[in-house]
């Protein structure tokens, strides 16, 4: 029986969340690094997107500008 191949040997999987999660993973780093986490998810994306790594570099993007879209909603009370 042959073993399954560990992600790590198999540079071609996609590990990049779906749109859906993205909400998510906003609110998790919102609710972990308060009014730094527009900042770290650029970081991320910078870093990936330097890495050559464009499905997560979209990714922390869409985060980032959801994270700013929110904060911004707060703001004006909406």
């Amino acid at each position: 029986m042959a073993l399954p191949l560990r992600a790590t040997q198999n540079t071609d999987l996609d590990f990049t969340p779906p749109p859906q999660d993205l909400g998510a993973m906003a609110e998790v780093l919102e609710g972990k690094h308060g009014t730094f986490a527009a900042g770290i998810a650029d970081f991320f994306a910078l870093y990936h997107g330097q890495r050559g790594d464009a499905g997560r570099a979209w990714a922390w993007t869409g985060i980032a500008e959801l994270v700013r879209s929110r904060e911004r909603d707060r703001l004006e009370g909406i």
